[in-house]
């Protein structure tokens, strides 16, 4: 069942669109993360479904009924930002229990919800610590603590772990994805971090100009970004015009094998990194560098012929800079990327 539902939607400052045609629907229990670079207009769609921001058009509606006159507080939305905004002068169980006390909830009541929430997000007993004694990571679960204790009907988090540092964001991410799993919440988030939508997301939608560029699941999107410029924000560069014959392309790296039934003539081709093969009798390549990942190598090659390449290959035996190799490419890695005319579409 559709719980949140974006008609139409635009915000305008003067001339210009900031959020421009949205369509968007949200199920119930699904998590979403809206992602896009900065101007993009992800953190103005949701202030606009939190009823922070007035649209210009279109409708939003919760549980199908039009949020246009229904002021922020009786939307049912709880709310999560990047800097946490918590009370300093208050200790960890007044912030959490702030939400219920504004809606006059019994003393009782709301401590057995604030003694049930830090347990959740793994402050158990905390209630009495003060908030400038805690790290980072902890003043983020308090945060989250004090979003979820009103039970919202649809929780937003806007860069919820922007400030925190990449192995404590990974970490955070997994225990999120966890923990709206168990309590059913229904999630629109957005972010920068594609890494972090990836890893939270049950479906992931990709924000250009305003508009939406391409939405699916995290597989979808990276299996088969729709435009370059969702290929390329997503970080894959190895991106080139491309004459399609058959099953093979010509590029400026030459011949390329694509995949069977790609549509042929003038195309752009994305081949990913993993897709540029170490093997001998191929294209000859310098290695510029190469970078250690954890799991692998990521290499940045220099063809004869060409732009540079970025390939991928296993720890041991991985080429140094300044090292000669060839490469070769696999088709299950290339993808024929649509017309990009510089605006995605409005509509999931």
């Amino acid at each position: 069942m559709t719980l949140l539902q974006l008609e139409g939607v635009s915000v305008r400052f003067g001339e210009r669109a900031v959020v421009d045609s949205v369509d968007l629907s949200v199920a119930e229990h699904e998590i979403v993360c809206v992602l896009g670079p900065s101007g993009s207009g992800k953190s103005t769609l949701l202030r606009v479904v939190a009823g922070l921001q007035q649209v210009s058009a279109g409708r939003v509606l919760l549980g199908g009924a039009d949020q246009a006159a229904v002021p922020v507080h009786r939307r049912g939305v709880g709310l999560m930002f990047q800097d946490h905004q918590l009370f300093p002068h208050r200790d960890v169980g007044a912030n959490v229990s702030f939400g219920l006390r504004m809606r006059r909830a019994g003393r009782a009541s709301y401590q057995a919800r604030v003694a049930e929430l830090l347990e959740l997000v793994g402050l158990p007993g905390a209630q009495g610590r003060a908030v400038a004694s805690l790290s980072g990571g902890e003043q983020q679960r308090v945060a989250l603590a004090r979003a979820l204790a009103p039970s919202p009907r649809l929780l937003m988090l806007d860069e919820p772990l922007g400030q925190l540092d990449r192995g404590l964001r990974e970490r955070l991410v997994t225990e999120l994805r966890g923990l709206f799993s168990r309590l059913g919440t229904t999630v629109l988030a957005v972010t920068h971090d594609q890494g972090e939508a990836f890893a939270l997301a049950d479906r992931v939608v990709v924000m250009r100009d305003g508009r939406i560029a391409q939405a699916g699941t995290p597989l979808e999107v990276w299996q088969r970004p729709a435009s370059e410029f969702v290929a390329r924000f997503l970080g894959f560069e190895n991106v080139v015009p491309a004459t399609v014959s058959g099953t093979v392309a010509g590029t400026p790296w030459g011949r390329v094998p694509v995949p069977a039934g790609t549509p042929e003539g003038e195309q752009r081709l994305l081949i990913r990194p993993a897709g540029v093969v170490l093997r001998a009798a191929g294209l000859r390549c310098e290695v510029v560098s190469r970078t250690f990942r954890g799991t692998h190598v990521a290499l940045l090659l220099r063809p004869e012929s060409g732009p540079v390449l970025e390939a991928e290959c296993g720890l041991e035996g991985a080429p140094a800079a300044g090292e000669r190799v060839e490469v070769t490419f696999s088709p299950s890695e290339v993808v024929v990327l649509p017309a990009d005319p510089g605006q995605g579409c409005g509509t999931t």
